[in-house]
């Protein structure tokens, strides 16, 4: 039985971490290691980091992201990319994502990059796409010598205030037998509404490609509407809005507007990122965050890391936090995996066999070790 917000007493953290897990909304620019920023750096000749140190350069990050400035927070992200403009940088990065998301006990992941943004020295689209795949290979081979099983999924980005939306989408079904799995445009919701993209969406939509589309974090209910009504959007990246429009009766009754029903009666899949939309203030708190009242709803909501550098966390540290906030067991965090599972770009034979071999005998074992625990 699913579990109330607040009913159980929060779960280990060591069970926590050997929980498996899903990510759908991790940007591989946003989860690099400080100590590969500064090697890469200095391997580039980019002179432009803030701090010399890893952990100087970690805190750097954090303080930049929780800053309260978007300014702040968008130039962490020139210097993640500014150390990316090479073969080997990208793989490497993207080999080092792999087996730190095996570390953290993900099962399967989509990370996400903007190919036009590492073209700066001389590599094409078509070049970075190949070294993050191979980067992805080779993290994978080495997570499972090390006994820690994952499969990696790839989603190219296009930049919402761009105009290169059709030439991602065409890469995307290029490559969707090698490795990619899906679509996504990101950047400032504000001004750039989704629908500047329809050729993109609707090229997709005719090669029966799945893509999902960053909406709904700092824009709102319209950013929502666009995404589904006109783009056709298969998830929502964050989509935390759609709990303005669902009204609390002073007697504690949810009442869903007309978007907020079609989103769950729908079962479009929420990519939501709770230490990332506390960061932007598309939330409050942890404690006060949206994914409390729309877990209690039933929508289709998924737990995500969105930028592990920028946010200082990982799965683990995202799940511990909703464990300690709102009381979540174990029957709450497989519910999570299970639903991210269900709306991953695989296909069905593919989830669910994850779902069955992977995800649901590690909570079974979970389950034993905490019962053992207690008894």
């Amino acid at each position: 039985m699913v579990s109330e917000a607040g009913s159980c007493a929060p779960v280990p953290d060591d069970l926590i971490l050997r929980a498996p897990k899903v990510l759908l909304h991790d940007h591989l620019d946003g989860g690099m290691r400080p100590e590969t920023i500064i090697e890469l750096a200095r391997e580039s000749g980019y002179a432009d980091l803030p701090e010399s140190e890893p952990a100087a350069l970690a805190r750097w990050f954090s303080e930049a992201a929780f800053s309260g400035s978007l300014e702040r927070y968008l130039e962490t992200f020139r210097h993640t990319v500014g150390v990316t403009q090479t073969a080997q940088a990208l793989r490497r990065v993207a080999r080092e994502c792999a087996l730190d998301l095996a570390a953290d006990g993900v099962v399967y992941a989509e990370v996400r990059f903007a190919p036009e943004l590492h073209l700066e020295q001389g590599l094409t689209e078509r070049d970075a796409v190949d070294e993050v795949l191979s980067g992805f290979t080779e993290g994978t081979r080495l997570a499972q010598e090390q006994g820690q099983g994952i499969r990696m999924g790839l989603l190219l980005t296009a930049m919402r205030t761009a105009t290169h939306s059709r030439q991602i989408a065409e890469l995307v079904v290029e490559y969707r037998d090698r490795g990619v799995v899906g679509f996504d445009i990101a950047g400032a919701e504000a001004g750039f509404p989704p629908t500047r993209h329809l050729d993109a969406f609707e090229y997709l939509r005719r090669e029966n490609a799945h893509f999902t589309i960053h909406a709904g974090e700092a824009f709102g209910l319209p950013s929502i509407w666009e995404a589904i009504q006109w783009c056709g959007a298969d998830r929502l990246g964050h989509g935390v809005r759609i709990v303005d429009d669902i009204e609390i009766a002073p007697d504690g009754t949810p009442h869903l507007g007309r978007l907020a029903s079609y989103v769950r009666d729908r079962r479009i899949p929420l990519e939501m990122c709770p230490s990332s939309n506390v960061q932007t203030g598309a939330a409050d708190s942890i404690e006060h965050h949206p994914i409390g009242l729309l877990r209690r709803l039933g929508f289709r909501v998924t737990v995500n890391t969105d930028n592990r550098l920028m946010s200082g966390t990982t799965m683990t540290r995202e799940m511990t936090l909703l464990s300690d906030a709102f009381g979540y067991g174990l029957d709450d965090l497989e519910w999570f995996t299970i639903n991210a599972m269900k709306s991953a770009f695989l296909p069905f034979d593919d989830r669910l066999t994850i779902i069955n071999d992977r995800i649901k005998p590690g909570y079974a074992e979970l389950r034993a070790i905490l019962a053992d625990r207690l008894s």
